[in-house]
Order: structure tokens, then sequence, then C-alpha cells
């Protein structure tokens, strides 16, 4: 029998403010352990919440970047469990009346993810478990948290991994969040079950905590998909139950049964406002929203002429992609422009977190410069490239590194005259050319561009050495 994969996400997302959700407590990651905390944010008797406001803002940024409908009024409920992760045994979070819902996000494919929800809570602290003990991080309590809440969509891992990756863009993007998976700012509990080929009826699911790793997520999704195939083919039932990844032996172990809502014994929070949002206020808070990345990717596919591959490569960094299109304006072929940044600039940036921070030691108005006198006929392809590893090395302008005789060129005569002295001094490449030996001709290029110093216009050069050897 043929079975199909069903899942659901939640995502948990910290988000970027510089103080916890209801307290002033930094939310600086890295500190020594139980430094960033106080009597607010874990819970001490007598301690009155003071909801961020910015938390609410973000929330709903989040929330119109995926589409998403924003409620006018909203509420902070009470989330009520025992774990020691969780000093005061309740977590301040949304139940009925969250911030958002109903939204979705596209994929490559076409299909939309609808997004059930988008509710604001408190983060829990940290376990940390060291030879057989298990210490309690608090500093990481009371970090704000929005909690992204899928339909069960997903019928592949690859529909589950586009579908975080445009996320954590997107996330990146409105500048809610920095979605560092590494320090757990964005994870996922995937909620798994499986079903006949055709059955409508869905499985009983199991869900897997705390998943912050595309790698670990891919692996713990195969190993639930089968287990539970192996668990039906056995005659047997599937639980429902809370489940974790094991790293070192790639499997997904038990926790607990699984809770439902009632389980947690919901309540309004007495000590927190309503929270309430105007149409004007939500509107004003869409204006702030910059160019989303799907909305970059057709611009730069449609508009630039860029290959999707390229556009991609461009739109997965923000502080890239801002400044490519700094660097494009004006310009009459950002393709130039984008094969710099992925040819030449990207080699100093090799790793995924070195290019999010984009520290360069140009400005894009100083690739700007270089690709206008690109566009305008006045510095070769060579010429240029050369100019730019020396602008990222000094940190200086292109004026200040070619001069008026490297803008001047060759002209046309002069150049007729050196390609007959190359042809005239390489008569073996000559021969092998016309034997059908092209890279011979790459050679008779290079003189060229030797005896010019790159100044020649290269396109120009190969047309009169074509001529001379016909």
């Amino acid at each position: 029998m043929t079975y199909e994969l069903v899942s659901g996400l939640e995502t948990h997302i910290e988000l970027s403010t510089k103080t916890k959700i209801f307290c002033g407590c930094t939310t600086a990651f890295g500190s020594e352990p139980n430094t960033n905390c106080c009597p607010i944010c874990i819970g001490l008797p007598g301690t009155l919440p003071k909801l961020n406001h910015q938390v609410v803002r973000y929330a709903i940024m989040a929330g119109l970047a995926t589409n998403c409908q924003i409620n006018n009024i909203s509420k902070m409920d009470r989330k009520n469990y025992v774990y020691p992760d969780l000093s005061k045994a309740y977590q301040v979070s949304q139940f009925d009346k969250p911030l958002c819902k109903n939204g979705y996000i596209t994929l490559d494919s076409g299909k939309k993810i609808n997004i059930l929800r988008i509710h604001i809570e408190e983060d829990a602290g940290k376990l940390v478990h060291e030879r057989g003990d298990t210490f309690v991080d608090y500093n990481r309590g009371g970090v704000p948290l929005i909690e992204i809440v899928t339909e069960p969509d997903f019928r592949s891992i690859d529909e589950v991994k586009e579908y975080v990756e445009k996320l954590q863009l997107i996330m990146k993007y409105v500048g809610v969040s920095d979605c560092k998976m590494q320090e757990g700012s964005l994870r996922c509990d995937v909620n798994i079950s499986v079903r006949p080929q055709g059955e409508e009826k869905l499985g009983t699911r199991t869900e897997i905590k705390n998943m912050n790793s595309f790698t670990f997520m891919a692996k713990a999704l195969q190993y639930e998909y089968d287990r539970q195939i192996d668990v039906i083919e056995s005659g047997e039932q599937v639980i429902q139950e809370t489940r974790r990844y094991n790293d070192d032996t790639g499997e997904t172990e038990s926790m607990r049964g699984k809770e439902d809502a009632h389980d947690y014994r919901y309540f309004r929070e007495p000590d927190l406002v309503t929270i309430s949002t105007t149409d004007e206020e939500i509107e004003q808070i869409r204006s702030l929203l910059p160019e989303l990345p799907s909305a970059k990717l057709d611009r730069y596919i449609n508009e630039y002429g860029i290959s999707a591959t390229d556009a991609a490569i461009i739109a997965k960094y923000r502080k890239v992609a801002e400044f490519f299109d700094e660097a494009c304006e004006g310009v009459k072929a950002q393709k130039i422009v984008s094969n710099l940044i992925i040819s030449q600039i990207f080699r100093r940036f090799p790793t995924d977190g070195e290019k999010e921070d984009f520290e360069i030691s140009i400005t894009a108005k100083m690739l700007n410069d270089l690709v206008l006198l690109i566009d305008n006929g006045k510095l070769n392809m060579n010429l240029a490239k050369s100019t730019l590893e020396k602008m990222l090395d000094t940190g200086k302008p292109v004026s200040e590194l070619v001069s008026e005789k490297d803008l001047s060129g060759v002209d046309e005569s002069a150049l007729r005259q050196i390609c007959e002295e190359i042809v005239s001094a390489n008569p073996s490449a000559v021969s092998d050319f016309k034997n059908g030996k092209t890279n011979a001709f790459k050679s008779l290029i290079g003189g060229v561009m030797k005896a010019t110093k790159g100044r020649a216009d290269a396109m120009l050069a190969t047309k009169i050495l074509e001529e001379l050897i016909k």
C-alpha cells in the first residue's frame, strides 16, 4: 500500500526587541546563565507584567507579510503546565483571540500553505543537560515569540523545507527577527501523520518538538514517516504523543502523551488588558513593510532579465539585495551588477553568515559608478574586474584607481595594428586555431589584452582577429 505524508508546522520565532515581552530585561543572546532575569520574567508573587508594544507591532508586521487578517481585538491568556523551564507554571500566550489569522505562503509550485494563526507569547527558559544533571537557565524566559501555526497542508519533506526557508527569509526581510536557527531564534514543532494514498481522513499525528535545523528536520520527518508506516503495517495503532529527535541515533523518541487545548486549562490573563488595534494603525504598519522577497524575485527576473538562479542568490540576503538595488540605479544592464556581486564580491564572503552581515569595504554607489563606466563604453569588463578587486582591497572609488588614459581605451586603428602584430608573432597559435583548436584563439586575445594593459575592447579585438586569421 502507498502512504501519504501529512504535516503541519508550529514555528516559534524570537522577535528582535531589545527587551523582553513583559519586563525591561535584555534579550541579548549568549549572556552568562540566569543574568538576564528579574522578578517579573521569572514570575515571583506580586509582580505585574506590562506588554511590550513593539512585540505587537512586530507580530502585525509578520502577519501582514504572510497575507494574514489582523484582528482589531485580541487578548492574552494563561497556558497552564508544569515543567522546570517555566518557573511560574504557566505561560502567557494567546488562545482564542490571536493577533493574526487566515494567512498563507505560496510555494514555488504555486501551492498555498495556509496559516491558521499567528499569536504572541513569552518564551520559556532553557534546560541544560550535563553529565546526568539538569540545569535551568532562565535568560530566555520572557523573550517575546510569535508562533505561526499552519494547516496540515504539507505532503512532502521538500514542501516543509521550502516553506520554512521562505518563512525565514520573509521574517528577516521585514526585520522582526534574525531567525538564527543555531541560536534558537527560529524553531519548529512538526506535526506528522500518514494515511493511505487517496484517503481523506487524517491519521493519528505525532509532534516532534523544537527542530532548529533544516537537516535534522528532514531526517526526523523521514524517520517518523517510516516509523508510522511500520506501526500501521504491523497491525498496531499510532499513538498521539510528543516526540523529540535524537541526532546521535537519527531516531525520534517518545517524550510524553500529546496534550490537547483543554489539558492546558487556558484562561484569560488577568494582569494584562485587551489589545486593541485600529485599522489606521494596521495600515500605518503596512506602509513600513519593505519589498518582500517574492516581489524582488519577480522584479529581478522580469524587469532586469536576471536568471532565476542568480535572482534567488541575490534576494536570499536582505543587505545584499538592498546593496544590489542601489548599485543598479541608472544602470542599463543590471545583470552586470549581479554578475560582479556573485562572481567577485561573494568570494570574500564564503559563509551564509558573512553574506547576511555583508560588511563590505565599498558602497553601492561606488559599484554603481564602476558599472556606469562599463555601460558607457569607457571601461572594458576585464579592466573593470581588476579595478573592482582593487576597490574591495582598498575601499577606494573607481575614480582614484583608474586614470584618464585607462578610460580612453584603445581606438580601432591602434587596436588593429596591435592585433596584426599578435597574429604575426604567434603563427603556431594561428595554425592551431585554423585546425580546430579553439583554445588557441584565447591565447591570441590574451596577447592583445596584455599588450593594451587591459584597455582594449575584447569584443572588437575578437572581431579584428577573426578577420585577420581568415
